[in-house]
């Protein structure tokens, strides 16, 4: 690893904090150091969670990075070392091992603040072509071992190498290598990746090496070491990318912070059918129910599960799959609530039957999950009703008041397929198929859909462009659904019915096709998807407060919505005046919370309506008495409003 000699004023500089074995370095304190993930996972291992050993690298590595010319610390290389070392020596393994079971790795970002998707993830890293025998060997799992390999070959080619799609390309280079061999020896480019053998899996990583060598010039590297190296240079260099800068600055994280890099021990879903891999999340995080909830997939990685090229199952069908890792989960789902008192995300992987954690964090959540979340915690005591407030950013409440469709046209509506309902809402829009495009004509004016096969980081700009997504992969816990639901975004996923065909830029679904530009509506609460446009209804607060269609106790939503705002009320010591120009306007906000009026624009008086024309006959009169007599007619209507306005 490149150094630099003068880099440090002492040499007692920590920059490199252990994991694992029950004990832990650092602390769930400590996010600005370690990063979120870093701080959580030495907090799980602290509190007794299953959780593979490891080693994070500081923020401060990260900062350190970008002011001298992406080099290193001195100190660094030998704390890496000792690092690896102590992960050697818990699991009775050796990093890069040629002879007997290697220890692999997985190299991966994490800011102080959650940024899904944004920064790169290396796994299995430590493989070459001495080891993986040595992994079949060790395991008597061709299959396993050169999965492995394949899957670490394409995320370093991709993500260290530079190995991706062109500007004319809409497909990943390796996931076109990948759908190739399945169509030469299966007749068929949508086959499950678990059904390619293990020379399937053994072709395509000399095809993949093949595709570095072509797009970069350089063979693949062997060297265990350098593959490290290259991996913590590619994932602080991540921190600088495209899609994490537009992700910081939608969301105004600044861009001194830097991310922390976490080294962990590789534990294995993919080994065969009694192992898997899966998202879950302590309660519903589109509605906030307070059940179980999440996907896993059986003989796979977590890749797979948030990449969305596989459809994973709900996590209540573990249960019957593999009843004690589901109870092993439920202990884990109380602890962690318990611990953090609040809703949590986090990733696992069962290996052979035996539960491991990977990940925790505060969970991303809707609007509408996180006024419920907080209203149910506070009544079970884990928080406080101050601390409940404090947990609704502004954005979320605006959450709240978006429409959703309207009864009478959903019944007239074309009902195409059903997905999964990853962000509430209703949006209707023009479909189009790639993420410059989708921008493109949103900036142009248009109301626009996002529609891939599944969505992946550097659709970022897109996804924010539009009203809703859609996708024929993935599940609730994929890149689409994390994203949107962040964003407040409507999103289905994982509607395997829609044909998406990006070289004729068509989807076909419901016995219908349909081309670039055409409208299509998608229900995030339902999960349906609905041809052409479908009018939408005010959402179930404005309908209880303003339009008076829907009773109170009939909405959920507005009951957590008034306790929260009570709650508001009984700390705030400022009162809210609105500017208001009229009696609707005056009864809108009286209904959310004014207390008065603070200014009224009596010029916007004149905007409804014929009101204009008298103000234009006004400005043309040439004679006083024509003047008068426009003014005279302005009166009547000024003295409606103001009464009307008084009332209130």
């Amino acid at each position: 690893m490149s150094t630099n000699s003068c880099a440090c004023s002492a040499s007692t500089d920590k920059f490199v904090y252990s994991f694992g074995g029950g004990s832990a370095d650092g602390n769930g304190s400590m996010k600005n150091l370690l990063g979120g993930k870093g701080a959580n996972l030495a907090e799980m291992a602290r509190i007794g969670l299953p959780v593979p050993p490891g080693f994070t690298i500081t923020t401060e590595v990260c900062t350190y990075y970008y002011d001298h010319g992406c080099t290193y610390p001195a100190q660094l290389d030998a704390q890496i070392k000792e690092g690896v070392a102590r992960m050697e020596q818990i699991l009775g393994r050796k990093f890069g091992d040629t002879e007997a079971m290697p220890m692999l790795v997985a190299v991966r970002s994490g800011a102080r603040e959650s940024m899904p998707g944004m920064m790169d993830t290396i796994l299995n890293l430590g493989l070459n072509e001495k080891s993986v025998e040595a992994m079949v060997k060790a395991t008597g799992n061709p299959r396993f071992a050169w999965d492995c390999y394949r899957r670490f070959v394409q995320m370093y080619g991709d993500v260290v190498l530079g190995v991706q799609k062109n500007p004319d390309e809409d497909h990943e280079p390796f996931e076109a290598a990948i759908a190739a061999i399945k169509e030469e020896r299966y007749g068929n480019a949508d086959v499950e990746d678990t059904k390619l053998s293990a020379d399937d899996l053994k072709e395509l990583v000399s095809r993949f090496k093949a595709l570095v060598l072509e797009r970069t010039g350089h063979e693949f590297p062997e060297c265990p070491w350098e593959q490290l190296q290259g991996a913590i240079g590619a994932v602080f260099g991540s921190w600088n990318n495209d899609r994490a800068i537009v992700y910081r600055q939608k969301y105004g994280i600044p861009s001194e912070w830097g991310t922390a890099v976490n080294v962990q021990a590789m534990v294995f879903g993919n080994t065969g059918e009694e192992s898997g891999s899966g998202v879950a999340f302590t309660r519903n995080p589109a509605s906030g129910e307070n059940e179980f909830y999440g996907e896993f997939l059986m003989n796979a990685q977590g890749e797979d599960v948030v990449a969305g090229v596989r459809t994973p199952a709900p996590v209540a069908a573990l249960h019957d799959v593999m009843p004690a890792a589901f109870n092993e989960l439920m202990r884990i789902r109380e602890v962690l609530e318990n611990h953090f008192h609040d809703m949590q995300d986090f990733e696992f992987t069962i290996q052979d039957r035996t539960v491991y954690m990977l990940q925790t964090r505060n969970g991303k959540r809707t609007g509408v999950a996180a006024f419920r979340i907080a209203c149910e915690m506070v009544e079970q005591g884990l928080i406080d009703w101050k601390t409940a407030v404090r947990r609704i950013p502004a954005d979320q409440v605006d959450q709240l008041l978006t429409p959703i469709f309207d009864r009478e046209a959903i019944k007239q509506a074309k009902m195409l397929t059903r997905g999964l309902p990853a962000g509430p809402g209703a949006a209707t829009g023009r479909i189009y198929l790639n993420a410059e495009r989708c921008v493109e004509a949103a900036d142009n004016g248009e109301k626009v859909l996002l529609v891939r096969l599944e969505t992946s980081p550097e659709d970022l700009r897109g996804m924010i462009a539009a009203e809703g997504i859609l996708t024929a992969r993935g599940g609730v816990s994929s890149h689409a659904a994390l994203v949107a639901r962040q964003m407040g975004k409507v999103c289905v996923c994982g509607a395997d019915e829609v044909i998406v065909d990006y070289n004729n830029r068509t989807v076909t679904v419901g016995g219908m096709t349909f081309n670039e530009g055409d409208y299509m509506s998608i229900d995030g609460t339902s999960g349906l998807v609905y041809a052409g446009k479908v009018e939408t209804s005010p959402s179930e607060i404005i309908q209880v407060l303003i339009s008076k269609t829907m009773k109170p106790e009939d909405s959920r939503t507005y009951q957590n919505f008034a306790k929260l705002m009570q709650w508001c009320d009984d700390c705030t010591k400022m009162k809210v005046r609105t500017n208001a120009d009229s009696p609707k306007q005056t009864e809108t906000a009286i209904a959310f919370g004014a207390t008065g009026i603070g200014l009224c624009r009596t010029e916007h008086m004149f905007f409804e309506g014929d009101r204009i024309d008298f103000v234009r006959e006004m400005i043309l009169s040439t004679k006083k008495s024509d003047r008068v007599a426009a003014v005279s007619k302005l009166l009547p209507y000024q003295k409606g409003d103001f009464k009307g306005m008084q009332i209130f």
